[in-house]
């Protein structure tokens, strides 16, 4: 950190009524703790705000968690849908329409058109480290053919969303994935409720933790830096169930709790 800088942290699991959870979040530097303000965010997210004085800062974040009880979820809301269905800075949909149409347009609404998408999306995009960067929309990726989880996830983000699937994107901690990093999943309405895929089918879906709930990136990043300079230099990312991890074809409906 070579100014002081504001930064707005997205690295909690997100809350769930039905869920236990033990955590710890400290952020400390070179004179010792650092205040946390806590702000809320959609879908149980949580935001925390932390103001930084020059020097090294270190962030460390523990929790375990319980299982949560699907059946708990809650049903899609009119307000989210309408969001979930606009165009966003990384899933520019209106200008995906076209193609989108002529690819999906003339599937049945809803799961089948979803699932055709994943697959493109699987099928067509490879799965590369370092391919893109902040600047990188859905329409880059497709042009491209590679990039990372969250180009995947903006990808098939936008396509839905095209195609009048409402689609949002949820950061979320995936035991069985590897490298270890934050994830970046989608989330469409199916039958008035939200469902998850994963087109790089690179976790079980079953085992995932929402971080994170957005139109895309700009919303789930797991740092921002609102004011200020600072460098990232390294990070750590540990994700482990209890016990195995499940089986997932990537095809059946699995809700992200």
């Amino acid at each position: 950190m070579t100014t002081p800088a504001s930064v707005v942290l997205q690295v909690a699991a997100a809350a769930h009524a039905s869920a236990t959870m033990s955590e710890r979040l400290a952020v400390t530097d070179d004179r010792g703790a650092v205040e946390v303000e806590h702000l809320p965010a959609p879908v149980g997210g949580r935001q925390h705000l932390v103001n930084l004085q020059p020097g090294t800062v270190n962030i460390s974040y523990r929790a375990t968690i319980s299982a949560v009880a699907r059946a708990d979820l809650s049903a899609v809301t009119l307000t989210e849908r309408v969001r979930a269905l606009r165009p966003s800075r990384y899933c520019p949909s209106d200008r995906l329409a076209g193609f989108a149409s002529a690819r999906f347009g003339e599937l049945p609404a809803g799961l089948p058109r979803v699932r055709a998408v994943c697959d493109y999306v699987w099928q067509h995009v490879q799965n590369v480290g370092q391919t893109s960067d902040s600047t990188t929309d859905a329409i880059d990726t497709l042009l491209a053919g590679r990039g990372v989880c969250r180009d995947f996830a903006h990808l098939v983000a936008a396509l839905c969303r095209a195609v009048e699937v409402p689609a949002r994107i949820a950061s979320v901690y995936a035991p069985g994935l590897s490298p270890m990093d934050f994830h970046a999943v989608v989330e469409t309405e199916i039958d008035g409720r939200w469902q998850v895929w994963d087109a790089t089918r690179s976790a079980p879906r079953q085992a995932m933790v929402r971080i994170a709930t957005g139109r895309d990136a700009a919303d789930t990043a797991f740092i921002s830096l609102l004011t200020g300079r600072a460098e990232l230099t390294s990070i750590e990312i540990v994700a482990i169930t209890d016990g195995d991890l499940p089986r997932d074809d990537h095809d059946e409906l699995v809700a992200l709790a």
